[in-house]
Parts: C-alpha cells; structure tokens; sequence
C-alpha cells in the first residue's frame, strides 16, 4: 500500500529531484505517493515545513544551519538529510553595469571570479545586490567573494526578492546585481534586461545549495519513511545527471505549470550551455548544477560547518561553536543507513578538508570506487572542521 507524503518546493532547477521523484516512478516503486506543494518564497515553504504543512522540503542548505544556530525567525529546528544539488545559481548584473566593466577592458569570460571581482568593484563602488533569502548560499558566497575581492560591508546594500522577480527587480532598476538559482538568471538576460557574469561554480566549484530538509526529529521517528524517500530522490538525481536525459527531464520539469519557463531556459542550466548577454553570447560551464556524480548527493558535515563558520562571522558567533553545532545539521548518518542498501557508493569519512581537491581524486570508499571532483575555492583557500577559523 502505498503511503502519501507531502513535499515542498520553490519552483527552481534545484527542485528538480523531487519533481522526477514523483513524475518517473521512483517514489511509488519505494511505496510513496508524493504530494508536491509549491511556495512562492523560501520564507514561507520554511513555516510551511515549521507548523507540519508538508512533510520535508527542498530547503536552502544555510536554513537549518542558522536555525540551530539560532538566527532567523522561529523555534523549530531542521536537519539536512541529503543534499539536492551542488551549485546551480549564476550571478548577474545589470546591463549598464556590464557596459561599464566592458568599457573599462572586462572580457566576461564566465569563469575567471578573481577578475570578475576587480572589475566588478573597479566599475561599481557601491552595489545594490539581490538575493532570495537572507539565509542562503546566494548571500554566503557572494559576500565571501566580494570580500576577498576587497568590498567593505559599506559598499553592499543587501536586498531580498524571490526567485522569480529576480529579473523584474534588475529590470526595474532596483538592484545591480543578483545571485539567483537558475532558470532565473537566464530569464534576465531572455527578457534583455541583464547580462550574466559568473556561475557560482566559479566560487566554490562544489557548493552545497539545497538540502532534502526536515523538521528535527522526523527522520528518525519515521525510519520507514524516511529512507523510502531518499532513496527515490537518490534514484531521481542519478536520472537527471545522465546527458541524455536532459531533454525529457526539461520538458518534464516544465510541463503541469512546475517551473514556469520554456524548457529551453531548463535544458541550457541541465547542460551548462548559458546564454551569458543579450545579444546571444554563450558559455559552457560542465556541472554548472550536479545532482549525483561525486557523492553529490552526500551531506558533509564540514559543508555544514563551513555555512556556520561563515554564518558566525557575520553574526558576532563563536566560530569554533558554530561550526561544530552547524555539522551536526548534515545528517550522513542517516544517509549512511538509507542509502547503503540502495547500492550508493559511499565515502569513508563524513567529512573532509574543503576546497582541498585541486584536480579529481581518488578516496576512500564503504565500498566500489570513488572519485570526488575538484572543489576548490576561487581563492584557494582550504576550510578545516578541525580548525574552522576563516
């Protein structure tokens, strides 16, 4: 018999594990019936999971860090138990913004985010910058970025605006630059209202973005339930990183009103073919989102621990602190005990040193072989558990 789950979800890329979940098969095959909920903005699909309106959700991976770190509106807390995706977000600016940084010698590579932070803060003294939740990797990263690319606190005037007005606001003339997950980065340069710079690849080449989110507790008080449901979003990432699914996985993930937008704007973010600028320039950028490959799916606790490093700087919090309560909200355990009868190639260790990985690397495995790509930082930068001081 089957059993009915309710799920959350902003209708982005990144959501796109649970939508195949449902829409191929995987969850029924694990005995689940989904029941998938849209929200309009992080906000409100956090008090939808908080008062038990849906029963997990796709969460940003910062939510359940600052929760148990206490930050943020509430008293209830979440845990991660699987990541959804690595990266998936691009930054964007405005056009005039763009012709300034072209005027002054900028070449747009889409790739270079040492060169694209001088040129960006050469141009711009002052930015008004979007992002879609104040808790989020959008605004971790970008503040990491234009820090180590010389920004003062002074010079970023932080704006929140959900996903899908991201490109109205640039538009509109209400901001200057934006981090947002795709396909609504690329609805700004569609609409020509902006031109895109970076992919947030560029930062953080492994960057968890959005986590399989419950309330605390849930999991374990649902055993049965819980690994049903990991292992269909499992089986559901391992379809959507196969290229030669791209095609169907876009028309499906726009089909029924999912993601709004054409399936074309979906397959270029599947395949990491982005138009970057208005008058139809393009980049590839390999993995510019990854559900699966390199235990991508996998919650490190020193990811965890690197948001709560990041997020206790900014907040006046004991890093040290911080980031040993941050890695308790990524639960490998969990994942270790649904996913190894699924046949998932764990690895060994539940953390590691990020950004350590220079080139694809051989680790230790339960079992099998694993292979973790690079995850450097654009600043080289290593981020030790151990000592977690930034």
């Amino acid at each position: 018999m089957s059993v009915p789950l309710r799920l959350g979800y902003v209708p982005l890329l990144d959501a796109a594990p649970l939508i195949i979940a449902e829409a191929l098969g995987f969850a029924e095959e694990e005995g689940l019936t989904l029941d998938l909920h849209t929200a309009p903005s992080w906000a409100s699909l956090r008090d939808m999971l908080a008062v038990g309106q849906v029963d997990a959700a796709q969460m940003l991976a910062p939510v359940p860090v600052a929760m148990a770190l206490g930050l943020g509106r509430g008293t209830v807390r979440f845990e991660a138990l699987c990541v959804l995706n690595l990266n998936g977000n691009v930054i964007g600016i405005s056009n005039a913004l763009a012709a300034k940084m072209a005027g002054a010698g900028y070449g747009f590579d889409f790739r270079d985010a040492a060169a694209a932070g001088w040129a960006l803060l050469a141009a711009a003294p002052s930015l008004r910058i979007g992002v879609p939740y104040a808790f989020s990797m959008h605004r971790e990263l970008l503040l990491y970025w234009l820090a180590a690319s010389g920004a003062q606190a002074a010079q970023l005037d932080i704006r929140t605006v959900p996903p899908p007005r991201m490109a109205e606001a640039l538009s509109a003339g209400e901001i200057d630059l934006f981090c947002v997950g795709e396909p609504w980065g690329s609805v700004a340069v569609e609409n020509g209202s902006g031109t895109l710079l970076l992919p947030t690849s560029a930062l953080w080449a492994r960057a968890p973005e959005k986590v399989l989110a419950a309330r605390l507790g849930w999991a374990e008080a649902e055993p049965a339930l819980a690994g049903r449901l990991l292992r269909a979003v499992w089986r559901a990432g391992r379809w959507l990183s196969r290229p030669e699914n791209h095609i169907i996985a876009a028309e499906m993930l726009t089909a029924q009103g999912r993601i709004v937008v054409s399936a074309d704007l979906v397959e270029r973010a599947l395949t990491g073919r982005i138009v970057t600028a208005p008058d139809g320039r393009e980049h590839l950028t390999p993995q510019l989102i990854e559900f699966f490959e390199g235990a991508a799916g996998f919650p490190w606790r020193s990811q965890a621990a690197w948001i709560g490093a990041s997020l206790a700087g900014r907040h006046g919090l004991d890093v040290v602190e911080a980031s040993a309560s941050a890695a308790d909200v990524f639960r490998s355990d969990l994942y270790r005990l649904h996913l190894r009868p699924a046949g998932a190639i764990l690895p060994g260790a539940s953390e590691k040193l990020e950004g350590a990985l220079a080139q694809a690397t051989a680790v230790p495995a339960e079992r099998g072989q694993l292979i973790l790509p690079a995850d450097r930082f654009f600043d080289a930068r290593i981020f030790d558990l151990a000592a977690p001081a930034r």
